[in-house]
Parts: structure tokens; C-alpha cells; sequence
């Protein structure tokens, strides 16, 4: 309990507070969100907790374990927006100390501080224990899973500027029971990324820094024992599968553009400089030699060095690119932000001029972001013409959403705390720094507030309402001419007695037993017309069209 000092609570009740609140304030966005709570709501369902489903049909793109904790939340609290986010608010209370203590541990509290800092006061780490999605929990057991390797190379390597009180195979094992836990998250690229970093680390010391190969062997055994607890139960009862399945999916997303999901070869550097504002600027700072740390805090230095690379390279080289794909990159950024932030204090001296220039760029962006938004929405005639040549944009803004002055509060704010920073970063660094990280995590924060209703307003709300007005009827709904998972988890769709229920041939063209209820896209409309002529129009709203193809009679 001796890291557990007045500064563990101070981030444990931080991250309560900015991470718990209006988690179900809003509904879940397509596409992650809904399909992992979906899934997981099925698990509640049907009761099985072994085998994944969606739409009631087996689902063998993701390992169980996030949907697990999913479906444990939903079970106490209920199938809603908040038991879907839960996991990762709870998970965002662990990570602030946990950064705290393990700074702590390597440097000292002023360390563990800028570091936990660092990711409460940077706009995506911040976003993601807001959200529904699986990879908060998956980055977090890949560090650990890197972070205990470490320890045992330290241990090994009689380097004690760092007490480690155990013997080094139990770093060791929890390294690979943590990397387990990643592979029961999301899959095997937890290892791919270990060991690719463990790789470039050995290339760079000629292959001699204390890890041979039947000690990686053990790390990587007890990493695959780890997943296959789960998975020689679920292939002992259900066959290969979900493996053969499973493995041709996740090459798909390696090599090709996934569902429209392309990008530039420099995404993930964009999204990562600019979505990880303010740390990613100071983390620059902190890749060149930093004052005044001892050998073994270099040396993790280089590693988190080493994994930033690691993970740029390898999702610019994968076709699909998804945000947070390279969200693992979170933690080494924050710990190069706090390493330059520690140096800072510790050795008094003036910023480089790129830094505030950087700083001030990417923040005036994000303050004119904030700013455009809400002037979009009190002068809609004056930009519908941006988007004339999408029918569908354009019928979406056509919603009803309460835009007002008020909404330009993030950018009054943002702008305010640039103007503090610039003020006082050359005399007291430390404490514009403070000012500019705990203030962009209030305009994170307040950003949602103010903003995502009403993106979601705009982007989905006419075809959740319409599927919410279902729950509790026996109808069977679908989508036409895009993929959704909004129908099964807002009309909270039970397990179905027909076997036919999940045949689309049959429920646009069979004999149906029950009302098929569909949605679709103004675009498709004449598509769906022609391809179902006995589908019968409800209504439209937004740019979504709703149609119901009534009951064969018996």
C-alpha cells in the first residue's frame, strides 16, 4: 500500500468525476459501440457467455473478454447506454493512479503526476473512457504486458536503480498472463505488437540485453495459455470456428480498406498529433536526450520510443485505418509529454519556439473547431450548400437541434487557456502547463456536453427513435442498402423462434410471420421499392426512410 498516497485518490476521484457522468446521456454512435453492446446484451440474453453472438448468430471477429465485462454491467445496471460504457469510466479510474504509481515508481510523485497528467489532460486518451469500444481495455494489458517484460530485463540485468522486490520470473509470468488478457480482448496483434518492439529493442542491442529465447518461449506460452482457456473450451463444444473464421477476418483488415476505412500513409501520425493535443507536442520534446535521469529511466525512454515507432509503422502498413487503431500509442506519448514536462520543472529553462508555435496552432485549430460548430448550427442556409452533393447529408440536416450562443463556451475556453499559456509558459512553465492540461480535459469534457447530443441528433437519432418504438413488439427488423447494428440493440430484439429470422431472402421476399420493419437511406430508396414492391412506406425522417412488409396471412 505505499504508493498509495494522497495523490492516488486525488486521480482516482478525478477520473470519477470527469469519466461517470452523462455516460448514458446519449445514445451509443454506429458502428463500434452499438456492435459491441449488442453483443454483449446478447450474452445477457441468451446466457451464453462462451460463445459470441450477433443477431443471435455466431460472431467470431472479437475474443469475448471486453463483451464479458459489458455483459457483467449490464446485468447490475441494466441494457443501456451506461452499463455499455461503464467498463471503460471504470477502467480510466484505474489508469490515472495506475500512471501516477507506476511514475512513482520509476521517478518519483512529480513524475507520476505530469504523467497521469498528461493522458487526463489530452483530448482522445480522455475521450475513450467516455466510450463503448474495446481498445482502452486492450492498450491497457499490452502495456502492462510490456511493462512487467521490462521489470524482469531490469531484474535480470542487476539494474536496482528501480526496487523490484520479487524474483524475475514473476515479472515475467505477469507479463504474459497481461499479454493473455489482450488477446482474449481483441487478438494476437497484442502480441505482434510486443514482439515487434521486443525486436527492435534486441536489433538495436545486437541481440544481448538479457532475455534469451527460452525465457520468451515461457513469456509467450504463458500468453497463449492464457487465451486458450478460453478458447479449447469454446472449441471443445463448438470446432475450430471461431479460429479458421477469426484469423481470415483479421487478415481482411491488414490488407485491404476495410469498409470504406482507408487513409494516407500519415493517418496515424495526424490523428495521433493532433487528437492527442497538448501532450503530443511536448511528447516531441521528449524523444531527444532528457537532463537529469538515471540510466534505467533512458532505457525505458528508448522502449516507449521504440513502441511509438513500432505502432505508427505498423497501422500505416495495415489497409484499414481507424482512429483508434493506433490508440495503443497513447501511453508511450504520455510518458515522452511527462518526461519533457518532469525536465522542465526540474531544470528550468526556456521552450523551444516551435513548441508554443505548435501549441498555439493545434489549439487554434481545435478553438475554431468548437467555434465553427455551433455557427454551422445557427446559419444552417449558409452551409447546406457544402453538402448539395449528398442527398442524404443533406435531408439529415434538416433535424431539429437546439443550437444556441451558449455553445460557443469550448471555444471561448480554449482560446482562454492558450492565452494563459502563452502568458506565463517562459516564467512559471510548470504552472501554465497545469492550466493548459487540466483545462483542455474541461473543454473534452464539456465539448461532449455541449456538442455530441447534437451530432447525434443529426447523424442517427430518426432511425434509433424509430427502432426504440419497437421494443417489447413481435416484429422482425432489418436495414436496406447499409449495415447498422441500431435495429437489434435499440429494439432490444429476443431471441428468435423461426430459424428463418436472420435470412434476409426471406424477410424481404418470404412468407413472413411477422411485420419485417426497415430502414434505409433516402439513396435507396427506389432500390428498396423495386427489390421488395410489398413493402409498405411508414414515414421519413432526417434522410431515413422507414417501411414496413406486412405479415403473410395464416
Amino acid at each position: 500500500m505505499k504508493y498509495f498516497d494522497k495523490n492516488t485518490w486525488f486521480w482516482a476521484f478525478l477520473a470519477a468525476l470527469f469519466f461517470l457522468p452523462f455516460l448514458g446521456g446519449v445514445h451509443l454512435f454506429d458502428w463500434d459501440e452499438i456492435n459491441f453492446a449488442e453483443l454483449a446484451r446478447e450474452i445477457v440474453v441468451t446466457g451464453d457467455w462462451l460463445q459470441l453472438q450477433i443477431n443471435y448468430e455466431r460472431f467470431t471477429e472479437k475474443p469475448p473478454l471486453f463483451f464479458w465485462f459489458q455483459a457483467i454491467a449490464m446485468s447490475i445496471f441494466g441494457v443501456s447506454e451506461f452499463a455499455a460504457r461503464f467498463p471503460n469510466a471504470l477502467l480510466g479510474i484505474i489508469v490515472l493512479p495506475f500512471l501516477y504509481i507506476s511514475g512513482k515508481f520509476l521517478v518519483d510523485r512529480k513524475f507520476g503526476y505530469l504523467w497521469a497528467l498528461s493522458w487526463f489532460g489530452s483530448i482522445l486518451p480522455f475521450l475513450y473512457f467516455k466510450s463503448g469500444i474495446i481498445d482502452p481495455l486492450f492498450n491497457f494489458f499490452i502495456f502492462n504486458g510490456l511493462f512487467f517484460l521490462i521489470h524482469y530485463l531490469w531484474k535480470v540485468n542487476n539494474i536496482n536503480r528501480v526496487f523490484l522486490a520479487h524474483k524475475a520470473h514473476y515479472y515475467l509470468i505477469i507479463g504474459g498472463v497481461s499479454v493473455g488478457l489482450a488477446i482474449l480482448t481483441k487478438g494476437p496483434v497484442a502480441y505482434l505488437i510486443i514482439f515487434l518492439t521486443v525486436l527492435a529493442y534486441a536489433l538495436l542491442h545486437s541481440f544481448r540485453f538479457g532475455l534469451s529465447l527460452k525465457n520468451f518461449f515461457i513469456y509467450s506460452f504463458v500468453a497463449l495459455l492464457v487465451f486458450l482457456l478460453w478458447f479449447g473450451i469454446d472449441a471443445s463444444l463448438h470446432g475450430p470456428d471461431f479460429l479458421i473464421e477469426f484469423t481470415i477476418r483479421q487478415w481482411e483488415l491488414l490488407t485491404t480498406n476495410d469498409a470504406g476505412h482507408g487513409g494516407f500513409p500519415g493517418y496515424h501520425f495526424v490523428v495521433l498529433l493532433f487528437g492527442c493535443f497538448p501532450a503530443s507536442v511536448f511528447a516531441l520534446r521528449g524523444l531527444g536526450r532528457i537532463k537529469g535521469i538515471h540510466t534505467q529511466i533512458a532505457d525505458f525512454q528508448k522502449w516507449m520510443i521504440i513502441l511509438l515507432v513500432v505502432i505508427l509503422v505498423l497501422f500505416s502498413l495495415v489497409g484499414t485505418k481507424i482512429i483508434h487503431y493506433s490508440s495503443m500509442a497513447y501511453y508511450p506519448i504520455s510518458f515522452l509529454a511527462a518526461l519533457s514536462l518532469w525536465q522542465m520543472s526540474e531544470y528550468p529553462r526556456r521552450n523551444p519556439r516551435w513548441v508554443l508555435v505548435l501549441l498555439l496552432f493545434i489549439g487554434i485549430l481545435v478553438s475554431l473547431i468548437s467555434a465553427l460548430l455551433p455557427w454551422a448550427g445557427l446559419h444552417l442556409e449558409e452551409v447546406k450548400f457544402l453538402f448539395e452533393k449528398d442527398a442524404f447529408a443533406m435531408a439529415n440536416l434538416e433535424a431539429e437541434v437546439p443550437w444556441s450562443w451558449l455553445d460557443f463556451i469550448p471555444a471561448i475556453l480554449m482560446i482562454s487557456l492558450l492565452m494563459v499559456y502563452t502568458l506565463y509558459q517562459q516564467k512559471h512553465p510548470i504552472f501554465s502547463s497545469r492550466v493548459l492540461f487540466f483545462g483542455t480535459a474541461a473543454w473534452t469534457f464539456v465539448s461532449l456536453v455541449f456538442f455530441i447530443g447534437k451530432v447525434e441528433r443529426i447523424s442517427q437519432r430518426a432511425a434509433v427513435e424509430f427502432f426504440e418504438a419497437q421494443q417489447g413488439k413481435e416484429v422482425y427488423v432489418s436495414t436496406y442498402g447499409y449495415k447498422s447494428y441500431v435495429p437489434w440493440f435499440y429494439a432490444r430484439i429476443e431471441d428468435y423462434e423461426n430459424p428463418e429470422a436472420t435470412n434476409r431472402e426471406w424477410l424481404f421476399h418470404g412468407d413472413i410471420d411477422r411485420d419485417v420493419l426497415i430502414s434505409t437511406k433516402l439513396t435507396k430508396v427506389e432500390a428498396l421499392q423495386k427489390e421488395i414492391p410489398d413493402a409498405e412506406l411508414m414515414y421519413s425522417k432526417n434522410g431515413f426512410y422507414f417501411f414496413r412488409r406486412p405479415a403473410q396471412e395464416r
